[in-house]
């Protein structure tokens, strides 16, 4: 069980956008995330088809897992996570307060 998972609240910890929360879209292997609205790079695209988008397109390009910390809503700061077993099953759990993270 991985302790940030996709759609989970996140707060950016370093770089450029250092302060800045987004939503975990998608994993890219196992230790970059790509975060909604954060990170933004130009890409320069030239069209190979017909129909195509070309030009300067924005994109996400991914963080590494180290550089974001789960957001707690409670406090609204950046928060560890453990993991439990609570009645016979896998939860998580911010190690400030102890609420269980709802997947």
């Amino acid at each position: 069980m991985r302790r940030i998972q996709v759609d989970d609240e996140v707060i950016i910890l370093t770089g450029k956008d250092k302060g800045r929360t987004g939503d975990v879209v998608e994993f890219r292997g196992k230790d970059r995330v790509i975060v909604s609205g954060i990170n933004e790079i130009t890409r320069h695209t030239r069209a190979l088809k017909p129909g195509d988008r070309h030009g300067r397109l924005k994109k996400e390009s991914p963080l590494h897992i180290s550089n974001v910390a789960i957001l707690n809503p409670e406090t609204e700061k950046a928060d560890k996570v453990g993991i439990r077993i609570e009645d016979g099953k896998k939860v998580r759990y911010f190690k400030s307060n102890g609420a269980v993270i709802e997947d």
